[in-house]
């Protein structure tokens, strides 16, 4: 198995559409901006046929290290959730080539 880094996203959209790869990494670049402020902003980022991202308030809560087993506080923060919409389940489920339609 092997990790997609941004290079071979901005590689997959300059050889798809053609634009120059500096092009093609704005392109991501404003992508990914527009999501981070819309998450910033308090509101969900729905992707058809990817899926949803959204923002989910944790509690403070008591955690404890499982080196040691002494107790410690979490600290209550936001964290990021990202459900993948039925469409890319299936395609994943599928293994199958995703076509945009």
């Amino acid at each position: 198995m092997s990790t997609i880094t941004r290079s071979d996203v901005v590689d997959a959209i300059y050889s798809e559409i053609g634009l120059s790869r500096k092009d093609s990494g704005d392109i991501l670049d404003m992508v990914v901006d527009e999501i981070v402020k819309e998450l910033s902003a308090g509101n969900e980022v729905k992707l058809s046929r990817f899926g949803t991202f959204s923002l989910r308030d944790k509690n403070a809560r008591v955690g404890r290290n499982p080196k040691t087993g002494v107790s410690a506080t979490i600290s209550p923060r936001r964290v990021i959730s990202f459900k993948a919409s039925q469409t890319l389940r299936n395609r994943i489920n599928r293994r199958g080539k995703f076509k945009a339609s």
